[in-house]
């Protein structure tokens, strides 16, 4: 129990990652600066990804 709740705050910090990803990657946008644009894409992509993985149930959460 103790290891899915763990997962589960894991998981909202990698939401609110990807939303600070979005506004880098808009600041970039906006002001054409094509190295923050990428850095805010890849934040976007890790944070997706972890919290994706972070949600998948595991053998050991049970029924």
């Amino acid at each position: 129990m103790v290891s899915s709740e763990a997962r589960i705050v894991a998981a909202a910090i990698a939401v609110f990652t990807t939303l600070a990803g979005i506004f880098v990657a808009l600041h970039g946008l906006v002001f054409d600066k094509v190295a923050v644009l990428n850095y805010g894409v890849l934040t976007i992509l890790v944070g997706v990804a972890s919290f994706a993985v972070m949600l998948m149930p595991m053998p050991e959460d049970g029924p």
